[in-house]
């Protein structure tokens, strides 16, 4: 089965992209999003301060890198104080990107064999090889920005 890739507009948003380090791995929907994907939920759209979009009750609803890092705690993922991005056996990590103001901005999840999975806003979702993937290259407003912190948890089988 031949891989499939975005439309030539859609890759032109992330400059990082190489068709030869990611390809498609669903079709376009609006039911979820990065934070959601990242979080193994495909049923709804996941920000803080978006309602009704859903985000943890008791959690604070404000976009900030600790709103988000609790929002994950809640399903078991955790900082890594190091920011270790390399692939652990056993191990699901989170990567989170921030924008030039430090708000966050998309989450990727990263797979058994260490790629990563990132779904594009209402999009579709891709499998990249690196994180540096979907990160802006340089100032050109392109992409989601750097990532910011790692998160962890113990993979389920």
């Amino acid at each position: 089965m031949a891989a499939k890739f975005l439309s030539v507009d859609k890759e032109a948003r992330f400059p990082n992209l190489d068709r030869s380090d990611y390809q498609v791995t669903s079709d376009e929907t609006a039911d979820y999003n990065c934070i959601a994907h990242a979080a193994g939920k495909d049923d709804n759209w996941w920000w803080p301060d978006d309602p009704p979009a859903y985000w943890p009750d008791g959690h604070d609803r404000t976009d900030t890198i600790e709103a988000f890092v609790k929002a994950y705690a809640t399903v078991g993922f955790s900082l890594i104080e190091d920011d270790n991005y390399e692939l652990e056996v056993g191990i699901e990590k989170i990567a989170i990107y921030v924008d030039g103001d430090g708000i966050p901005t998309h989450a990727a999840r990263q797979l058994e064999d260490g790629s990563w999975t990132s779904k594009l806003g209402e999009w579709e979702d891709i499998q990249h090889k690196t994180l540096n993937a979907v990160e802006d290259k340089g100032d050109l407003g392109l992409g989601y920005g750097k990532v910011a912190v790692i998160l962890r948890k113990q993979r389920t089988p």
